[in-house]
């Protein structure tokens, strides 16, 4: 199978098959799930704080995933690398004191593909997918992502997310969070023009928003207590590139009314724990979509009925213009909940650390527009969404997990220093 193109390099972003576990072992059902719930500081203000999902994969990792897709070793050698990534992964960051904890997305090489493929080199690529299907995205250094190309239905997943939960329940007691791939991203493997013989794009459609809501019960099913659907080509699908068609098609309200219906498959009670990330991208250190203004997003992105918006802010070269859009346009009753934000308070593509310091005042100066009671933090995006990636501004890809561990710690720290604040004390 031909592996995904990174400029003239060879890159990937297919991911390994997640089988699903229909039957509930532990006895939990989504109305039931407890919600994490953050630790009072001094202060009376609780400022909840998690993550977006991925975590760099360690060199090894890295190495042993090529060396599968590669026929060099066995596929139990590969599993023992991802086990002891996963390990260490919850290990180090229950060490950060974050009150939800992720296993950073270890087992999965990208975030967008697990449900139709196994492994980076393609085994196991669902049959009715072709490898010539339009790009995701072309970043701004000039490498892209390229997508496959639907080529008859019906379309299932063939694996999902709550199997990274499962695995991660046994080995941890701490409050899981678990990503999804939104269906928006996942429109894109029908072709762009023209219709399939004998399966519409609406009977696509209609497939998508079923197995979306699928990944996300079974999710909760497995332990998860908050689950966020990754949105990422919502401000890409407003940069008109002409080497991208997609982009220049105004797919973002398409985008919007097909993961509304997603939303709309749960209770108010079970939205609060859904959520929904935009960022601009993050894959080699690199963004597609960082010239598109927010002003032309937010208020198309909150008309989405999520609980809550992960929404890529640190790296944002005019923070309080956006602080104040988010507190103009964020709804206060969105079908039944009011939606809360998290504004990220962490550059995952840079290598220098935040301070807390840092993070509390991004905080602090967000809660002038957004009232504290609606407000939170988070990264501004995973820290590595396709799992071979060197980290070209990181050193490595050993460093930049150091890295990542770090920006959390002080997420965490400064999210409590911001609390403190804003509560008075």
């Amino acid at each position: 199978m031909e592996n995904w193109v990174v400029g003239l390099l060879v890159s990937y972003l297919l991911p390994e098959l997640f089988v699903a576990r229909e039957k509930n072992t532990r006895g939990r059902d989504l109305q039931t799930s407890r919600i994490a719930a953050r630790p009072k500081s001094g202060g009376s203000v609780i400022l909840r704080t998690e993550p977006v999902g991925s975590l760099p994969r360690p060199a090894r990792l890295q190495s042993a995933l090529i060396d599968f897709d590669s026929g060099l070793i066995e596929e139990a050698e590969l599993r023992a690398e991802q086990d002891r990534a996963v390990s260490d992964s919850l290990e180090r960051f229950a060490e950060t004191g974050s009150p939800i904890i992720t296993d950073g997305e270890q087992r999965a090489p990208s975030f967008a593909t697990y449900p139709f493929a196994e492994t980076l080199g393609g085994a196991g690529l669902s049959e009715n997918l072709a490898l010539d299907g339009q790009y995701f995205a072309i970043f701004e250094d000039g490498h892209h992502r390229q997508l496959p190309r639907l080529t008859r239905g019906p379309f299932r997943y063939t694996g999902y997310a709550s199997q990274n939960v499962e695995e991660a329940r046994l080995l941890t007691s701490l409050p899981l969070k678990q990503a999804v791939i939104a269906p928006s991203m996942l429109s894109l493997l029908y072709p762009l023009d023209g219709q399939l013989d004998g399966y519409s794009r609406k009977e696509f459609f209609d497939d998508l928003v079923n197995e979306c809501e699928k990944d996300i019960r079974l999710c909760f099913i497995a332990g998860a207590e908050r689950v966020s659907l990754d949105f990422t080509e919502g401000r890409l699908a407003l940069r008109g590139d002409p080497r991208n068609p997609w982009t220049g098609r105004a797919l973002l309200h398409e985008f919007i009314e097909l993961n509304n219906r997603v939303f709309d498959r749960f209770s108010a009670q079970e939205r609060v724990n859904i959520g929904l990330h935009t960022c601009p991208g993050s894959d080699l250190d690199s963004a597609h979509s960082a010239d598109v203004d927010y002003a032309q997003l937010l208020p198309e992105l909150f008309q989405l009925n999520a609980g809550y918006f992960l929404v890529q802010l640190a790296s944002e070269l005019d923070r309080e213009r956006v602080y104040q859009l988010i507190g103009k346009t964020l709804r206060p009753e969105a079908d039944g909940i009011e939606q809360q934000v998290l504004i990220g308070v962490t550059d995952p593509k840079n290598s220098r650390v935040e301070t807390p310091e840092e993070v509390r005042d991004q905080l602090v100066s967000a809660a002038r527009f957004i009232p504290a009671e609606r407000l939170g933090s988070t990264d501004d995006c995973g820290f590595s969404p396709f799992s071979i990636d060197d980290k070209p501004r990181h050193a490595s890809p050993d460093a930049a997990r150091n890295v990542a561990f770090s920006k959390i710690t002080s997420r965490v720290r400064g999210t409590h220093l911001a609390e403190e604040v804003l509560g008075g004390s």
